[in-house]
Protein backbone atom coordinates (compact mmCIF):
# COMPACT_ATOMS: atom_id res chain seq x y z
CA UNK A 1 0.00 0.00 0.00
CA UNK A 2 2.71 2.48 1.08
CA UNK A 3 4.32 1.91 -2.05
CA UNK A 4 1.65 2.50 -4.46
CA UNK A 5 0.96 6.04 -2.60
CA UNK A 6 5.03 6.92 -2.76
CA UNK A 7 5.45 6.01 -5.86
CA UNK A 8 2.17 8.04 -7.48
CA UNK A 9 3.73 10.93 -4.76
CA UNK A 10 6.98 11.11 -6.15
CA UNK A 11 5.94 10.82 -9.95
CA UNK A 12 3.77 13.96 -9.28
CA UNK A 13 6.78 15.51 -7.27
CA UNK A 14 9.19 15.28 -10.40
CA UNK A 15 6.40 17.18 -12.41
CA UNK A 16 5.24 19.46 -10.15
CA UNK A 17 8.84 20.61 -9.86
CA UNK A 18 9.89 20.46 -13.55
CA UNK A 19 7.13 23.78 -13.68
CA UNK A 20 7.63 27.60 -12.12
CA UNK A 21 5.01 28.43 -9.38
CA UNK A 22 3.26 25.25 -9.85
CA UNK A 23 1.76 23.62 -6.60
CA UNK A 24 0.13 20.30 -6.45
CA UNK A 25 -3.66 19.93 -4.67
CA UNK A 26 -3.57 17.20 -2.04
CA UNK A 27 -6.76 14.82 -1.52
CA UNK A 28 -6.68 13.12 1.57
CA UNK A 29 -8.98 9.84 1.87
CA UNK A 30 -9.91 8.89 5.10
CA UNK A 31 -12.05 5.66 5.78
CA UNK A 32 -14.48 6.30 8.53
CA UNK A 33 -16.37 3.44 8.30
CA UNK A 34 -16.76 0.26 10.05
CA UNK A 35 -15.28 -1.95 7.26
CA UNK A 36 -12.45 -1.67 5.07
CA UNK A 37 -13.04 0.12 1.98
CA UNK A 38 -11.35 -0.17 -1.43
CA UNK A 39 -11.42 3.64 -3.12
CA UNK A 40 -11.56 3.43 -7.01
CA UNK A 41 -10.19 6.56 -9.04
CA UNK A 42 -10.72 7.69 -12.46
CA UNK A 43 -8.88 10.68 -13.92
CA UNK A 44 -10.61 12.37 -17.04
CA UNK A 45 -8.89 13.88 -20.35
CA UNK A 46 -6.33 11.25 -20.09
CA UNK A 47 -4.80 12.81 -16.82
CA UNK A 48 -2.50 10.82 -14.50
CA UNK A 49 -3.93 7.92 -12.79
CA UNK A 50 -3.44 8.41 -8.85
CA UNK A 51 -3.38 5.74 -6.57
CA UNK A 52 -3.00 3.24 -9.43
CA UNK A 53 -6.74 3.52 -9.99
CA UNK A 54 -7.45 1.49 -6.66
CA UNK A 55 -5.75 0.08 -2.94
CA UNK A 56 -7.34 -1.03 0.40
CA UNK A 57 -8.43 1.14 2.78
CA UNK A 58 -8.82 0.01 6.82
CA UNK A 59 -11.43 1.47 9.45
CA UNK A 60 -9.92 5.08 10.15
CA UNK A 61 -6.80 4.87 7.54
CA UNK A 62 -5.88 7.63 5.46
CA UNK A 63 -4.00 8.20 2.23
CA UNK A 64 -3.18 11.28 0.54
CA UNK A 65 -3.11 11.80 -3.12
CA UNK A 66 -1.17 14.91 -5.00
CA UNK A 67 -2.66 16.23 -8.17
CA UNK A 68 -1.50 18.53 -10.32
CA UNK A 69 -3.26 21.59 -11.48
CA UNK A 70 -6.29 21.23 -14.40
CA UNK A 71 -6.84 17.70 -13.51
CA UNK A 72 -10.02 16.43 -13.00
CA UNK A 73 -11.52 13.18 -12.08
CA UNK A 74 -13.58 11.63 -9.47
CA UNK A 75 -13.34 9.16 -6.66
CA UNK A 76 -15.55 6.51 -4.73
CA UNK A 77 -15.66 3.61 -2.21
CA UNK A 78 -16.05 -0.41 -3.22
CA UNK A 79 -17.43 -2.01 -0.36
CA UNK A 80 -17.49 -6.17 0.20
CA UNK A 81 -14.61 -7.03 -2.30
CA UNK A 82 -12.09 -10.03 -2.68
CA UNK A 83 -9.39 -9.76 -4.11
CA UNK A 84 -6.43 -12.78 -5.08
CA UNK A 85 -2.53 -11.84 -5.32
CA UNK A 86 -2.72 -10.53 -8.73
CA UNK A 87 -5.21 -8.20 -7.69
CA UNK A 88 -8.10 -9.70 -9.44
CA UNK A 89 -11.63 -10.10 -7.99
CA UNK A 90 -14.95 -8.21 -7.22
CA UNK A 91 -16.75 -6.08 -5.12
CA UNK A 92 -20.56 -6.01 -4.13
CA UNK A 93 -21.27 -2.62 -4.54
CA UNK A 94 -18.66 0.14 -6.80
CA UNK A 95 -16.91 -2.51 -9.23
CA UNK A 96 -14.43 -1.55 -11.39
CA UNK A 97 -13.22 -4.40 -13.73
CA UNK A 98 -13.02 -6.81 -11.93
CA UNK A 99 -9.43 -5.66 -10.27
CA UNK A 100 -7.93 -3.68 -7.55
CA UNK A 101 -6.62 -1.33 -9.33
CA UNK A 102 -9.64 -0.14 -11.37
CA UNK A 103 -9.50 0.78 -15.49
CA UNK A 104 -12.74 2.40 -15.53
CA UNK A 105 -16.05 4.25 -13.54
CA UNK A 106 -17.48 2.12 -10.43
CA UNK A 107 -20.76 0.22 -11.38
CA UNK A 108 -23.66 1.88 -10.19
CA UNK A 109 -24.93 2.02 -7.52
CA UNK A 110 -22.17 4.33 -6.35
CA UNK A 111 -21.65 7.53 -4.46
CA UNK A 112 -19.30 9.73 -6.25
CA UNK A 113 -16.77 12.78 -5.11
CA UNK A 114 -15.94 14.38 -8.60
CA UNK A 115 -13.56 17.18 -8.96
CA UNK A 116 -12.48 19.56 -11.52
CA UNK A 117 -9.14 21.43 -10.08
CA UNK A 118 -8.20 24.52 -12.06
CA UNK A 119 -5.02 25.78 -13.93
CA UNK A 120 -6.09 23.90 -16.47
CA UNK A 121 -6.72 25.09 -19.80
CA UNK A 122 -9.00 27.08 -18.86
CA UNK A 123 -6.58 28.97 -16.54
CA UNK A 124 -10.04 29.17 -14.23
CA UNK A 125 -8.39 29.62 -10.72
CA UNK A 126 -11.53 27.69 -9.24
CA UNK A 127 -11.39 24.20 -8.36
CA UNK A 128 -14.77 22.74 -9.12
CA UNK A 129 -16.22 19.80 -6.92
CA UNK A 130 -19.16 17.96 -5.39
CA UNK A 131 -20.85 14.70 -4.37
CA UNK A 132 -23.32 13.04 -6.80
CA UNK A 133 -26.56 10.23 -6.08
CA UNK A 134 -27.14 10.28 -9.84
CA UNK A 135 -25.29 6.92 -10.39
CA UNK A 136 -27.24 6.16 -6.75
CA UNK A 137 -25.63 5.50 -3.53
CA UNK A 138 -23.49 3.04 -1.16
CA UNK A 139 -21.93 4.38 1.19
CA UNK A 140 -22.00 7.86 2.22
CA UNK A 141 -19.47 10.90 1.34
CA UNK A 142 -17.97 14.40 2.53
CA UNK A 143 -15.72 16.63 0.57
CA UNK A 144 -14.28 19.19 3.08
CA UNK A 145 -11.79 21.97 1.89
CA UNK A 146 -9.03 23.47 3.59
CA UNK A 147 -6.68 26.31 3.03
CA UNK A 148 -8.81 27.78 0.16
CA UNK A 149 -9.95 30.78 -0.30
CA UNK A 150 -13.29 31.62 -1.83
CA UNK A 151 -17.00 30.16 -1.03
CA UNK A 152 -15.45 26.84 -0.24
CA UNK A 153 -18.36 24.81 1.73
CA UNK A 154 -18.54 21.35 2.90
CA UNK A 155 -20.18 19.04 0.28
CA UNK A 156 -21.63 15.60 0.82
CA UNK A 157 -23.49 12.76 1.71
CA UNK A 158 -23.76 11.83 5.77
CA UNK A 159 -27.10 10.52 5.96
CA UNK A 160 -27.28 6.55 5.49
CA UNK A 161 -29.40 6.13 2.53
CA UNK A 162 -29.43 2.66 2.55
CA UNK A 163 -31.35 2.09 6.12
CA UNK A 164 -34.28 4.20 4.01
CA UNK A 165 -34.41 3.13 0.54
CA UNK A 166 -37.44 2.21 -1.02
CA UNK A 167 -38.11 -1.66 -2.45
CA UNK A 168 -37.39 -1.05 -6.02
CA UNK A 169 -34.13 0.56 -5.84
CA UNK A 170 -32.70 -1.90 -3.05
CA UNK A 171 -29.57 -4.05 -3.54
CA UNK A 172 -29.26 -6.52 -1.11
CA UNK A 173 -26.26 -8.93 -0.27
CA UNK A 174 -26.36 -12.57 0.08
CA UNK A 175 -28.04 -12.27 3.61
CA UNK A 176 -30.42 -9.88 2.41
CA UNK A 177 -29.06 -7.20 4.33
CA UNK A 178 -29.19 -3.59 1.73
CA UNK A 179 -25.69 -2.90 0.41
CA UNK A 180 -26.52 0.13 -1.89
CA UNK A 181 -29.58 1.88 -3.21
CA UNK A 182 -30.36 2.45 -6.71
CA UNK A 183 -31.19 5.89 -8.83
CA UNK A 184 -34.73 6.15 -10.43
CA UNK A 185 -32.96 5.82 -13.77
CA UNK A 186 -30.93 2.72 -12.99
CA UNK A 187 -33.76 1.09 -11.21
CA UNK A 188 -36.65 1.70 -14.78
CA UNK A 189 -34.13 2.82 -17.42
CA UNK A 190 -37.21 5.95 -18.50
CA UNK A 191 -36.56 9.12 -20.23
CA UNK A 192 -37.78 11.16 -17.22
CA UNK A 193 -35.93 9.60 -14.68
CA UNK A 194 -32.63 9.00 -16.93
CA UNK A 195 -33.11 13.19 -18.47
CA UNK A 196 -32.57 11.21 -21.70
CA UNK A 197 -34.65 11.74 -25.21
CA UNK A 198 -37.44 14.70 -24.74
CA UNK A 199 -36.38 14.76 -20.93
CA UNK A 200 -33.16 15.86 -21.85
CA UNK A 201 -32.82 19.55 -20.85
CA UNK A 202 -33.59 21.24 -17.60
CA UNK A 203 -36.84 22.43 -18.25
CA UNK A 204 -38.72 18.88 -19.61
CA UNK A 205 -36.49 16.52 -16.69
CA UNK A 206 -37.76 17.64 -13.47
CA UNK A 207 -36.91 16.00 -10.27
CA UNK A 208 -38.53 12.31 -9.36
CA UNK A 209 -39.72 11.71 -6.05
CA UNK A 210 -36.56 9.60 -5.78
CA UNK A 211 -34.44 12.22 -6.14
CA UNK A 212 -36.68 13.99 -3.79
CA UNK A 213 -36.27 11.74 -0.84
CA UNK A 214 -32.50 11.85 -1.80
CA UNK A 215 -32.02 15.31 -1.84
CA UNK A 216 -34.22 15.72 1.44
CA UNK A 217 -31.33 13.13 3.04
CA UNK A 218 -28.41 14.68 1.63
CA UNK A 219 -29.08 18.44 0.66
CA UNK A 220 -25.20 18.88 -0.37
CA UNK A 221 -25.33 16.23 -2.96
CA UNK A 222 -26.58 16.07 -6.17
CA UNK A 223 -29.73 14.36 -6.74
CA UNK A 224 -30.24 14.01 -10.41
CA UNK A 225 -29.03 14.90 -13.72
CA UNK A 226 -29.57 18.78 -13.34
CA UNK A 227 -29.50 19.76 -9.69
CA UNK A 228 -26.84 21.83 -10.17
CA UNK A 229 -27.50 24.97 -8.31
CA UNK A 230 -27.48 23.68 -5.00
CA UNK A 231 -24.78 20.67 -5.25
CA UNK A 232 -22.09 22.31 -7.41
CA UNK A 233 -19.46 24.08 -4.97
CA UNK A 234 -16.04 26.23 -5.74
CA UNK A 235 -13.01 27.06 -3.74
CA UNK A 236 -9.17 28.26 -5.09
CA UNK A 237 -5.98 26.78 -3.94
CA UNK A 238 -7.66 24.16 -1.45
CA UNK A 239 -6.48 20.72 -0.28
CA UNK A 240 -9.27 18.23 -0.50
CA UNK A 241 -10.30 15.68 2.40
CA UNK A 242 -12.73 12.99 1.21
CA UNK A 243 -14.53 11.22 3.99
CA UNK A 244 -16.22 7.81 3.73
CA UNK A 245 -19.42 7.39 6.04
CA UNK A 246 -18.73 11.05 7.84
CA UNK A 247 -20.55 12.03 10.42
CA UNK A 248 -22.38 15.62 11.31
CA UNK A 249 -18.83 16.35 13.44
CA UNK A 250 -17.01 16.22 9.70
CA UNK A 251 -18.09 19.55 8.17
CA UNK A 252 -21.79 20.40 8.40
Amino acid sequence: MAIIIRTSFYLLLTILLSGDDVTATVFTLQNSCSYTVWPGTLSGNAGIVIGEGGFSLSPGGTVQLPVIPGWSGRFWARTGCTFDEFGNGKCETGDCGSTLKCNGGGAPPVSLAEFTIGGGISNSDKDFYDVSLVDGYNVGIGIKPSGGAGDCQYAGCIADLNVNCPAELRVVDGNGAVVACKSACDAFNVPEFCCTGEHATPATCAPTQFSVMFKAACPGAYSYAYDDASSTFTCSGSDYLITFCPSNSGGF
